[in-house]
């Protein structure tokens, strides 16, 4: 059970700078070299052994039994008939309200003259071959699949390989197939982990090798992407996207069952997940403290929730323009506005992954119907990343063309560059093509 003396209110004020700073730590931030060094092991073995080492840990991790990684057709079908008409009909909502919101992402080719003569063109392309990977475990997330499936079949990414841990019988779950089955994505594998980001980033037997790595995962996930886009694999990743993490500014407007209900709905995800209630109104932290106590002991997933609000805080500041700094200063992965003026508050909160505007938006809302993409930077990488849009599965490129004339006019401007930089290479291949004779090489 969960008690008030489990979750403690924090006076912001009364902290020193280092408390503050302890105060919005991540529990999982501090990855330790032993992490490090375990998840370098299982990224080297995947390079070496390939389908061997991945069926291994597999058996290790998931399930003890299983022979086969990538679903055949037959089981496919199998597992698509377990899907309920009430399933069918919440995923298909969700995919067309997805599916809406990034196909009016789409970009378009850029062509411009810069001076006359020059003619500059920006162009995009779909990314090649994409991975995506559904975390599992202790939750199906056909939600994730529809996050990652949607963008990548409105880009048009010609293979793209879902991989996801199976259960303890061996199985993909249903509902994240049929979510593969609406997305076109025909190759699904059932692995997970390290070693299954380590799979799509050279390739094996089984699994074909991919150009870019999307979704997010636990710690152990999340180092894997970092490790293999900075080594010899060759792969990008879309952003460190780890354990969920929500942030509820509140004031005294705000209805404490609300914020309670929407804390408790990110520390469901999982133990490492964290969540933090930064509100002026110390009677509205009071509340909320007594609701989390209420509602957590009444959820399936208590253990889980109660393991997370162990890393979770609930913060009271001295003002409102103090709760915004400390908001900015955690950069959550998702934030949730539940003041007076919420629409104009939230102009002035520019560091989280997505922003839930409102008393009556949920955060829930945005993980699966509402159409924005929850797929969103965590650890505070809110600062410099963006969540997952569908420009991440293109990658763009610059044309030029310039006309003898256009040479002409721009060779001053590069000549005397070249000039400066003691690049006389870069000259005279300017040069040399004014000195020739006009349609003499």
């Amino acid at each position: 059970m969960l008690t008030l003396q489990d979750i403690a209110i924090t006076q912001w004020s009364q902290l020193t700078r280092s408390e503050q700073q302890a105060t919005l730590a991540r529990p999982e931030q501090s990855r330790s070299a032993q992490l490090k060094e375990t998840v370098r092991n299982i990224i080297e073995r995947i390079k070496l052994e390939g389908d061997v080492a991945l069926l291994d840990y597999t058996r290790q991790f998931d399930c003890a039994d299983i022979e086969q990684l990538v679903l055949d057709d037959a089981q496919k079908q199998a597992l698509l008939a377990q899907v309920s008409d009430r399933a069918k009909a919440a995923i298909d909502k969700a995919y067309d309200n997805i599916r809406a919101f990034h196909v009016a992402q789409t970009p378009e080719d850029i062509t411009l003259t810069t001076s006359p003569g020059v003619q500059c063109t920006l162009k995009y392309t779909a990314l090649e071959s994409v991975g995506l990977y559904i975390p599992g475990g202790s939750a199906t997330l056909p939600s994730t699949a529809l996050m990652l499936g949607v963008p990548a079949q409105i880009a048009g990414c010609k293979t793209r390989v879902l991989v996801t841990p199976p259960n303890k019988q061996g199985e993909m779950s249903p509902e994240v197939v049929y979510a593969a089955e609406k997305c076109g994505i025909e190759t699904l594998v059932m692995c997970g982990g390290a070693q299954a980001v380590a799979a799509l980033a050279y390739g094996t037997e089984s699994v074909p090798k991919v150009d870019k790595v999307f979704g997010p995962g636990n710690a152990f996930v999340t180092e894997a992407k970092q490790q293999l886009s900075q080594n010899d694999s060759g792969i990008s990743i879309d952003m460190p996207a780890g354990p969920s993490e929500l942030l509820v500014l509140a004031d005294d407007t705000a209805n404490p069952r609300f914020v309670a209900a929407d804390l408790l709905s990110q520390a469901e995800h999982g133990p490492d997940s964290q969540v933090i209630l930064v509100t002026p109104s110390a009677a509205v932290a009071s509340a909320v403290q007594a609701e989390l106590v209420t509602q957590c002991n009444a959820l399936p997933r208590i253990d889980i929730a109660r393991q997370a609000l162990a890393s979770s805080r609930l913060i009271v500041t001295q003002s409102l323009a103090e709760a915004v700094a400390v908001t900015q200063r955690y950069a959550p992965e998702h934030l949730a506005v539940q003041t007076e003026d919420a629409a104009e508050l939230s102009a002035q909160l520019t560091t989280a992954g997505s922003i839930f505007v409102g008393h009556y938006t949920p955060e829930s809302g945005g993980d699966y119907a509402t159409g924005t993409n929850h797929v969103l930077p965590t650890y505070g990488y809110a600062k410099n990343y963006s969540s997952l849009g569908l420009l991440d599965f293109y990658r763009r490129y610059t044309l030029q063309e310039v006309t003898r004339e256009g040479l002409a006019e721009l060779a001053e401007s590069i000549t005397t560059l070249a000039d400066i930089e003691g690049l006389d290479a870069h000259k005279r291949a300017v040069t040399i093509r004014l000195e020739a004779q006009e349609g003499n090489s």
